[in-house]
């Protein structure tokens, strides 16, 4: 990959010197960088190894129609518009009806070359006796159940029915009147503003092949050596903290479902997570903010010894040597005690 090329790119697409004054102009900045890495990724990265054995029929004129068509795809992903969607589905029919076309010429010309050809004669006979006559199969979505006595569910909106009632339950709000109010007089002074090293050490973080989001830029794309991009993202990132504004396209999600591993069958909606599909720039913004709160929260003690999550190099042992010795220090008393553990689910209690 040629990183002088796309930093050359980048110089003259994204040149962006207007100060961010406002939430507006912050929104648009992050739209605007969006829209030049999809560029980047359609004109400089493939989209997967060439081969000599594969589509032969292939040409330059329908590759500018699968080009086309991936490009209205975006802007439908973007956009989530009907009119994008009736666009997007227009051009893709115009391009399987050109491909299909190409593929019917292709396989005729293979055929008429087989058939004259002794030794593939037969390899050809046994392929339309056989395997030519097989319908390519569909993938589709298991059936599910609400529970082992409730009827088989096969209806594609009831699947969708059954799926919601199981992920987004209607929480109630938690009451938190009985807890004691507190406040710590504590000032903290640190440097706010963020560095080149730090964009560049949280984009590293991140693997480099993870799921995007909805605008289909991986971290793999971040990951190349963009001068102008890191420092574009060190402007960005610290206005966000000067304004106290987080970006709407950093609040985006993208949910998918998905199947647990090593099932004996997927009737059950139980046997289904979901996966949330978040922008990469957020990723790389979070990394840092959680560093730098985790170096603070270290440096002034404002955990207690008996706190475990959220501490460096604190893991599950550490919480059981812990435990452990608790349980020792009640043993070794004078006056014989019995040691109870109360163990609260507080994550489920405040969900």
């Amino acid at each position: 990959m040629n990183t002088e090329a796309l930093n050359a790119y980048l110089r003259i697409h994204l040149s962006l010197k207007r100060s961010l004054d406002n939430k507006t102009m912050m929104n648009c900045r992050v739209c605007k960088i969006i829209r030049v890495l999809q560029k980047i990724i359609e004109k400089f990265i493939l989209w997967a190894k060439s081969s000599n054995w594969a589509k032969d029929f292939w040409n330059q004129s329908y590759f500018e129609v699968v080009m086309k068509s991936r490009r209205l795809r975006i802007i439908w992903k973007t956009q989530n518009t009907l009119e994008a969607w009736n666009e997007y589905l227009k051009h893709n029919d115009h391009k399987n009806k050109i491909i299909w076309q190409m593929k019917c010429a292709h396989f005729r010309s293979q055929m008429h070359e087989l058939s004259k050809a002794l030794k593939s004669i037969w390899c050809f006979a046994k392929w339309a006796r056989i395997e030519s006559q097989l319908f390519k199969k569909l993938s589709q979505f298991s059936s599910l159940k609400r529970s082992n006595f409730d009827h088989m569910i096969t209806t594609f909106e009831k699947k969708i029915e059954i799926l919601r009632e199981k992920f987004f339950l209607s929480s109630s709000q938690a009451n938190v009147n009985d807890i004691a109010k507190s406040f710590i007089s504590l000032t903290v002074s640190f440097n706010s503003c963020i560095t080149e090293d730090e964009v560049k050490q949280a984009i590293r973080w991140v693997k480099a092949d993870k799921a995007s989001d909805a605008s289909d830029i991986s971290n793999r794309v971040l990951q190349v050596n963009f001068a102008e991009l890191t420092s574009v993202l060190t402007s960005l990132f610290n206005t966000c903290i000067t304004h106290k504004y987080y970006l709407k396209q950093f609040k985006k999600t993208q949910t998918i479902v998905l199947c647990k591993s090593k099932k004996s069958d997927y009737i059950d909606s139980k046997t289904y997570q979901l996966i949330a599909l978040l922008d990469i720039m957020s990723k790389a913004l979070k990394s840092i903010m959680i560093k730098r709160l985790s170096d603070i929260i270290e440096t002034h003690c404002m955990l207690s010894n008996a706190q475990m999550r959220a501490k460096c190099k604190w893991f599950i042992i550490s919480t059981l040597d812990l435990l452990i010795d608790q349980v020792h220090t009640v043993w070794d008393c004078k006056i014989k005690y019995v040691a109870f553990m109360l163990s609260l689910d507080v994550v489920e209690a405040f969900n």
